[in-house]
């Protein structure tokens, strides 16, 4: 193995989560490297909700007020189901909720960056530590090697640096969710609000970004069986509008007239509660972030958010520890840094370690309710949330602190 480059800080995972630790990495003065797969910016996908504590982690980023301006925000929630006839509407989840296109919010942070800060074209193939220096060596497709002192796997469900680590990989529900944006060129008319329909175990949520464009989603149970139709728009925008012929009109107009290469169909994954407590989420000086941390299924609303949360308070456990020790010593002094570090990283977990706990069990719970077929065990588990969450939407005000 020829070994190449030598750099302090790197993330894996150009996407919310890497761009947003890099950025706020960035704010405290500590220079980082984003290794990104794709060969540009990846704008693929269609929205993310985001609620208050992830406005007030973007708040300590410095890019709220500019994606505020992108965005509408939410004033309500409304609940129907249909096949009971039955509407409600409550308050919002929280105190401010938007929803934003994702390649606005991945854009912005991207903006916020020094150039040189992201690498495109960088797929990471393994990740091993330095038989020498215990550093870890990022072999990239290329055959080309990086040695880190810091890495931080910002990479997604299916991350390579979360294999490194030795983490249990996440598990998946018997659900799927398609998620669209739908423009309307002369408006469309919606109310500000968050609204789900409900037929039996399928659920399709419509939220108005601004005053012609809508993000939608639709979950419901099982999942094709040829994996490959996850890349094919035509195909799950075919798939979605047969699976909802149940719902209104509107509905299936409105999936009919989504954009294309907005579309997803993804395999609801989790890491389980369980994992999260017991988890080694260090290594030497490797830690992961964002869904290569605690993938969890959408229910909360809370993917975007907490990953936001997570690169605050990585940002902040670094900085402060980092201006003890030279990160680029060498000889004896390599290894008090390299403690240091891990101090850092075990502070960062140890501040996150319970509320991605309270975040990944209720929606471990929240997902087996639409999977349980038992009358008795979705009682249970009811019951059970009742008793660990009686404020349904505390979960939303939670402060991440200042950077």
């Amino acid at each position: 193995m020829e070994y190449g480059e030598e750099i302090n800080i790197v993330i894996v995972g150009g996407g919310i989560c890497g761009l947003a630790t890099a950025l706020a990495l960035h704010r405290k003065g500590i220079k980082s490297l984003v290794l990104e797969r794709s060969e540009t910016l990846r704008e693929t996908g269609a929205a993310i909700e985001i609620y208050t504590n992830g406005w007030r982690a973007l708040d300590q980023l410095g890019v709220a007020s500019k994606l505020r301006q992108t965005a509408l925000p939410i004033q309500r929630q409304r609940d129907i189901w249909l096949y009971r006839n039955k509407e409600e509407t409550i308050k919002p989840q929280s105190e401010e909720a938007r929803c934003l296109v994702r390649s606005d919010l991945v854009t912005t942070l991207a903006g916020g960056l020094p150039l040189g800060t992201i690498r495109f074209g960088c797929q990471v193939l393994s990740v091993q530590p330095d038989p020498l220096t215990s550093y870890p060596l990022i072999q990239l497709h290329n055959g080309s090697v990086i040695t880190a002192r810091i890495l931080i796997g910002c990479d997604g469900a299916h991350s390579v640096v979360a294999d490194f680590l030795g983490l249990k990989p996440p598990k998946l529900f018997v659900l799927r969710a398609v998620r669209g944006l739908t423009c309307y060129p002369s408006g469309h008319g919606l109310p500000t609000e968050f609204t789900r329909f409900q037929w039996e175990n399928s659920t399709i949520g419509r939220i108005p970004i601004d005053d012609k464009l809508v993000h939608w989603f639709v979950a419901d149970q099982g999942y094709p069986p040829d994996s490959n139709i996850s890349k094919d728009p035509e195909f799950i925008q075919e798939f979605t509008v047969e699976s909802i012929k149940a719902f209104p009109e509107e509905m299936l107009d409105m999936v009919r007239r989504s954009d294309p290469e907005k579309l997803t169909l993804t395999h609801v994954r989790y890491r389980a509660p369980w994992d999260i407590l017991l988890g080694k989420f260090r290594k030497g000086t490797v830690t992961v972030a964002g869904d290569a941390m605690h993938v969890m299924g959408p229910f909360l609303g809370q993917v975007g958010s907490a990953a936001l949360e997570d690169a605050v308070v990585l940002a902040r456990c670094f900085a402060h520890k980092l201006h003890q020790v030279d990160i680029s010593a060498e000889g004896r002094q390599m290894r008090i840094t390299q403690n240091v570090i891990g101090e850092a990283i075990d502070q960062f977990v140890k501040q996150r370690r319970m509320r991605l706990l309270k975040l990944s069990l209720k929606t471990y719970l929240l997902g087996s309710l639409r999977q349980f077929s038992s009358s008795l065990a979705k009682f249970a588990t009811m019951a059970l949330m009742m008793i660990l969450f009686r404020d349904p939407n505390a979960h939303t005000q939670y402060y991440c602190g200042d950077l």
